[in-house]
């Protein structure tokens, strides 16, 4: 459910440290939606504070504002996106990438809808808990600082039949 990879930061400052990558499949009014909660672990040198710091440049470097606002981002050109294997995925950001292992329900989200709904926050994961705990997942998820402090794309997801 749940990988960690570090960002390749491209300034000078405090780096993010472990950034997990989570997906999971949420039905809503809409349907099913596959989504993806990106943070910090909050492990850089400079502590969560700092991590915290980081992932707001890292986001504003990528073009994307940690607001709580909702960006369309399913039009745009450009690197940003979700690339789906069988059993594997990627996300790419300007500035970063990770890849996970996405359960099997997300990716069929994916193949149907198109588009990733991606919340990437900028409040490190909750210090003592493993990132993929799914009542942690849920409750950090669903937080309301969590969500007032994250960048919400929908990002545009290509698999290898859609390219």
């Amino acid at each position: 459910m749940s990988t960690t990879s570090t960002a390749a930061p491209s300034w000078n400052s405090a780096d993010p440290g472990s950034v997990a990558v989570m997906a999971w499949y949420g039905e809503t009014p809409h349907g099913g939606v596959p989504f993806l909660l990106a943070c910090s672990l909050g492990d850089g040198a400079g502590g969560p504070a700092a991590a915290a710091d980081a992932v707001r440049h890292l986001l504003r470097g990528a073009g994307l504002s940690p607001t709580g606002r909702l960006v369309d981002a399913t039009g745009e050109p450009g690197p940003s996106g979700v690339v789906v294997v069988p059993g594997a995925a990627s996300l790419a950001l300007p500035g970063f990438d990770a890849q996970f292992v996405p359960p099997p329900e997300w990716s069929d989200a994916v193949v149907e809808r198109g588009h990733v709904y991606l919340v990437f926050a900028t409040r490190p994961w909750p210090s003592g808990t493993e990132p993929g705990d799914r009542t942690v997942l849920a409750a950090f998820a669903s937080d309301r600082e969590t969500l007032r402090s994250a960048a919400h794309v929908l990002l545009p997801a290509r698999t290898p039949h859609t390219g």
